[in-house]
C-alpha cells in the first residue's frame, strides 16, 4: 500500500513517479448515488457569479484550439485573446491590470506558431499528445510524439491515456503507459487525460486518477473534448477527492482540469466551489486548477464587462 503521510505536504515538490500498487487499486469502490447527492448539495450551495470569482476562474483558462481546421491566423488570435483577455479599462476597474489566461493548448503543429505570439509573456504553451484524442497509436510513436513536442518549446503536455486497457481492468498497462510519457515529457508538467466519458463508471474515474497520479501526472483532467461526454461535475468530484487521498496518503500535491463542453460562467464557478470544498482554496489558483475550454472566455468577459 502507498506510504501514508497523513497529509504532510511537499510544499511546491513535483509528483513524483511511484511504485505501481495493484492492492490500492483494486480497492477503490466509487458509490455512485451517494456522489450524485453530494454533487446536487454543492451545486445548492455554488455561489452566484461575482466578479472576484470570475476574475480567478479566467485566469484558469487553458485557452484552446483543437480543430481539425486550425490555421496559423486562428492560433494567432487565440494567443492575442490569451495576452489580454479584458480591455484595460475593465481591468483597471477590477484590479486585475495585467490578467492573462493561465496558457494556451494546440496540436503539435502549432506550438511554434504559439510561442511565437505569446513571446514577452509568462503563458506557457500546451501541446495535447500520446495519440490525442483516443491513445491508440503504437507506443513508440506516441512516446516519440511527447518528445517532440517538448523539444519544439511546448512547457506543458496534454496525455491521452488509451481506455481500451482502463475498460479491460489493464491498470498495469495503463500505469506503465503513463509512465512513459511521464519520462518523455522531462521537465515539462504533464497533464494525463483519462477520457472520463468513456469509462463506464465512476469506480473507473477513480481508478484512473489513481493510476495516472501513481504513474507521475502533475494533473488529472476530465476530458479531451472529444467525447460523447466530457467533463460533469460527478467526474470532477470523484477525481478532486481521490486528490485529496493522493495528498494525504503521499505528501503530493496533484492538479485538476476539467475540459470539455464548458461554455458557460455559471458553470467554472460550480467547479471553483467544489475545488475549494474537496481540497481548499489553493486548488483554485492555475498551479493546481485549469479549465480547459475555447468558448468560456466570451461568456466570462461578458459577465466581467457587466460588473
Amino acid at each position: 500500500m502507498l506510504n501514508n503521510h497523513s497529509g504532510r505536504s511537499n510544499g511546491s515538490a513535483r509528483n513524483p513517479i511511484h511504485a505501481f500498487d495493484e492492492d490500492t487499486i483494486h480497492a477503490l469502490r466509487i458509490d455512485e448515488g451517494e456522489v450524485a447527492r453530494a454533487v446536487a448539495a454543492l451545486a445548492e450551495q455554488s455561489p452566484p457569479p461575482h466578479a472576484p470569482r470570475l476574475v480567478k476562474a479566467l485566469a484558469a483558462i487553458d485557452l484552446t484550439t483543437l480543430s481539425s481546421d486550425d490555421t496559423p491566423e486562428r492560433v494567432k488570435a487565440l494567443c492575442a485573446k490569451a495576452r489580454q483577455p479584458l480591455r484595460p479599462e475593465v481591468q483597471a476597474v477590477l484590479g486585475c491590470e495585467g490578467i492573462t489566461t493561465a496558457a494556451v493548448c494546440v496540436y503539435h503543429a502549432f506550438i511554434g506558431t504559439a510561442l511565437e505570439a505569446l513571446a514577452g509573456t509568462s503563458i506557457p504553451v500546451a501541446a495535447v499528445s500520446a495519440g490525442f484524442p483516443h491513445g491508440l497509436s503504437p507506443l513508440r510513436a506516441r512516446i516519440l510524439e511527447v518528445e517532440e513536442s517538448v523539444a519544439a518549446g511546448a512547457s506543458e503536455i496534454d496525455i491521452v491515456i488509451d481506455r481500451s486497457k482502463a475498460l479491460a481492468g489493464n491498470w498495469q498497462g495503463v500505469y506503465d503507459e503513463v509512465r512513459a510519457f511521464r519520462q518523455a515529457c522531462g521537465a515539462a508538467h504533464m497533464k494525463a487525460i483519462i477520457g472520463a466519458g468513456d469509462l463506464g463508471t465512476l469506480t473507473n474515474v477513480a481508478k484512473a486518477s489513481v493510476v495516472c497520479m501513481m504513474a507521475g501526472a502533475d494533473f488529472i483532467k476530465t476530458s479531451t473534448g472529444k467525447e460523447a461526454i466530457n467533463a460533469t461535475p460527478r467526474f470532477a468530484l470523484v477525481m478532486a477527492r481521490m486528490i485529496g487521498v493522493w495528498l494525504k496518503t503521499t505528501g503530493y500535491k496533484v492538479g485538476f482540469k476539467p475540459a470539455g463542453g464548458i461554455s458557460k460562467a455559471k458553470d467554472a464557478l460550480l467547479y471553483q466551489a467544489m475545488m475549494q470544498d474537496v481540497l481548499g482554496e489553493e486548488w483554485l489558483e492555475p498551479p493546481l486548477f485549469r479549465i480547459g475550454a475555447s468558448s468560456l472566455l466570451a461568456d466570462i468577459v461578458a459577465q466581467l464587462e457587466k460588473a
